[in-house]
């Protein structure tokens, strides 16, 4: 395996260690390809997927960071629908910043907390 993507995975591992998602405050886990960026809020205690969203859905032409600003929104919104008020951030061992920061803060703003 690639070695970026085998420290990635120790990251992450080490992360979930401490970050797990509840019924009162699920996880926001987020994913991003080389051209694609997801994002999940996910109850860990039911293992299941409370809401979901993802940059496949954008047909704009955009960068990948105003994408995954849409996203952020869009999980928002998602959140919201399913009654999600508060999340507990997971970036899944990707650093923080560029695309996964941008997803953060536009889901923020659109009233998500953590």
């Amino acid at each position: 395996m690639n070695q970026k993507i085998e420290r990635r995975l120790k990251i992450k591992a080490k992360i979930r260690t401490r970050v797990e998602g509840t019924a009162e405050r699920p996880r926001l886990s987020v994913f991003r390809s080389n051209s694609q960026i997801y994002a999940q809020i996910i109850n860990d205690e039911e293992g299941k997927t409370l809401a979901a969203a993802s940059s496949l859905a954008i047909k704009d032409k955009l960068t990948k960071t105003e994408k995954a600003a849409l996203v952020g929104k869009a999980i928002a919104e998602a959140a919201k629908k399913a009654g999600v008020e508060a999340v507990v951030f997971d970036r899944n061992g990707y650093l923080y910043h560029g695309r996964v920061k941008q997803l953060a803060d536009a889901a923020r703003e659109a009233g998500l907390n953590f």
